[in-house]
């Protein structure tokens, strides 16, 4: 496993990104695999590696770096309130020109395929997954939304709005009692996914709450497994099967 750390320019400064790949074959078909509220951490590191380690270029940036360079975060009261602060930067409009970076970066590495992306978003960045979806019609072709937050907000740019732009096969990972993702709002962008005609597909939990997919307090093994399922088979399908080029 090939791992790099770079500095990608955006509008908004320095983004600070991790690239997994691996070290033999290629090219590798690029995920954007975007961070939690809790921001990038070991566990995070783990699954970006893992799920590079099946043949994929995997790009994960810090996504708080409009409020300086990247640090880690613990649980302290004062940590949290800045991560609070932070969140309210990364948005469904922001989460473009990131891509972009993203993206151009792949673009000039012969160890990426970025003809055709595919993106995991955790919490906060569930929703941004399907902003990209619609960003990129055509070229992003898969968006896995896990314990996402937010996928239904008050603003233009909300993730549920205009999703007849994008062409992606959609994932949801959803829990029942998460406030950051009500049964109204689930309601709501299954509606748009069906009115968008687009291909999805849900996993709905009552035994796992929110932040169950990476490591920590609330991890669920059963659903974290299960996700790990998922994101394979539609990434294997929609970005390494022949058909998929």
């Amino acid at each position: 496993m090939k791992i790099d750390q770079v500095d990608l320019q955006t509008a908004d400064g320095a983004m600070t990104t991790w690239v997994y790949h691996p070290e033999v074959g290629g090219p590798h078909p690029v995920v954007l695999y975007l961070m939690d509220a809790p921001s990038i951490r070991p566990a995070l590191h783990d699954m970006a590696s893992r799920l590079s380690t099946a043949g994929y270029y995997v790009m994960m940036p810090y996504l708080f770096y409009r409020g300086g360079p990247f640090r880690e975060f613990g649980m302290s009261d004062e940590d949290m309130h800045a991560r609070r602060e932070l969140m309210g930067q990364v948005t469904p409009t922001s989460i473009i020109g990131d891509a972009a970076a993203m993206l151009a970066h792949a673009d000039a590495d012969p160890a990426a395929d970025a003809r055709r992306f595919g993106a995991v978003g955790f919490c906060m960045s569930g929703g941004l997954t399907l902003a990209l979806a619609k960003a990129y019609p055509r070229r992003m072709v898969a968006a896995a939304s896990i314990h996402g937050a937010w996928l239904v907000r008050d603003s233009d740019d909300s993730p549920h709005l205009g999703l007849d732009r994008a062409t992606a096969e959609i994932y949801l990972g959803w829990c029942d009692n998460d406030p950051t993702a009500p049964i109204a709002d689930r309601d709501t962008v299954t509606a748009a996914l069906e009115e968008a005609d687009l291909p999805w597909s849900m996993d709905f939990y009552t035994d796992a709450v929110h932040g169950y997919a990476p490591a920590g307090e609330r991890h669920n093994r059963a659903a974290s497994e299960q996700h790990w399922e998922r994101v394979h088979d539609m990434m294997f399908r929609r970005l390494r099967l022949p058909a998929a080029h």
